[in-house]
């Protein structure tokens, strides 16, 4: 098998440093593996509280088909580790796993990743490719970041979805492939697909089985379990003891509003065992947090173009220049924008750079 192989079959492993919306517990892991039912997955999972039941259920009701999952959340919210679970209550569970990330790539190479390659289809191919539709034939595909997938090669996705074939770039042979796809954005296709910037007819077809993972801050009766999951997880991979957090450190957790979500929370909590001792969680002083702006029942017209910039700089993961940066997308020049931005007190988060 290709170098190319391998390096996509690490998703078939758990690591601990994923960012985990429904971490697995250590204790209970091999013996899973062993003993797999269908429901076992959800008793692996920290938090079972309002919305995350609900997700639970419909992972367990979809995993079984071979419907295309479409999972849409903010960014650290868990969605690799729920495309992990659909496949593992699959049919498919025994069969490779394969993770694609479509913002990693730029369009010629994510498709010859996605679909292979010939020897000397384009220079530089010096050895034929095998793609990754190829790798998860008769497993699952998961593929994300799907919002920032270049249009012009969403017409083939859309082709090997619904027929289940392609051909490798620089190859007349048609393959035939059984994958099933997930797929994961944290970015709204639906106003995507109403600035022309995502093909309407792959949304529909990605978007079969919908779900959503709400952020943290929706979910802050599961912030204590989550907690002290982790704590007790790096506190034994830093061969610590903490057996106590005390309450007004929790009530500070719970009240944050962690705008990077569980992955800022799992990183957070690294740092505060680091630098706790004596069997007390005692972790560095939270960061500032800005709270959510209230809905404005009628937005003037300054409010309005400040929510368009907003909502422009999101879509765009606060990439302000280039063909899919936010200026591209409200017509605006980089400078123009830089200025807009400035008068309008729009600043990109803490973990975002204004390019």
């Amino acid at each position: 098998m290709s170098t190319a192989a391998d390096s996509v079959m690490e998703l078939t492993r758990y690591p601990e440093s994923s960012p985990i919306n429904a971490p697995y517990r250590a204790d209970e892991r091999t013996t899973r593996k062993s003993q797999r039912t269908e429901s076992s997955f959800p008793d692996t999972i920290v938090g079972h509280r309002g919305s995350l039941r609900s997700i639970l259920s419909q992972v367990e009701a979809v995993a079984g088909t071979n419907t295309t999952v479409l999972i849409n959340g903010e960014t650290g919210t868990g969605k690799e580790v729920i495309a992990r679970a659909i496949h593992e209550l699959s049919p498919r569970q025994n069969r490779n796993l394969v993770k694609v990330n479509c913002a990693a790539m730029p369009a010629g190479l994510l498709e010859s990743e996605l679909f292979g390659h010939e020897r000397g289809a384009f220079t530089g191919a010096i050895n034929s490719h095998v793609g990754r539709f190829a790798l998860a034939d008769r497993g699952t595909l998961f593929l994300d970041e799907i919002g920032d997938m270049p249009l012009e090669l969403q017409p083939k996705l859309l082709r090997v979805l619904q027929e289940r074939e392609f051909e490798a770039v620089g190859s007349t042979r048609t393959t035939r492939v059984d994958v099933r796809v997930v797929a994961a954005t944290n970015q709204d296709l639906r106003q995507m697909v109403r600035d022309r910037e995502f093909r309407e007819d792959l949304y529909y077809r990605l978007n079969a089985f919908p779900i959503y993972l709400p952020p943290l801050r929706e979910r802050k009766a599961d912030i204590p379990e989550l907690v002290e999951y982790f704590v007790q997880q790096f506190a034994a991979s830093m061969d610590k003891t903490i057996e106590t957090i005390p309450e007004s450190t929790m009530r500070s957790l719970v009240r944050h509003c962690w705008p990077g979500n569980i992955r800022e929370l799992q990183n957070y909590i690294a740092r505060g065992v680091i630098l706790s001792n004596d069997g007390i969680f005692e972790p560095a002083q939270l960061e500032s947090c800005e709270p959510l702006e209230p809905e404005v029942s009628n937005p003037t017209l300054e409010e309005k173009v400040r929510r368009e910039i907003l909502a422009a700089c999101q879509r765009a993961n606060w990439k302000l220049g280039g063909p899919r940066g936010a200026a591209a997308r409200l017509g605006l020049k980089r400078t123009t924008l830089f200025y807009k931005m400035k008068r309008l007190g729009i600043a990109a988060p803490p973990d975002h750079s204004q390019d």
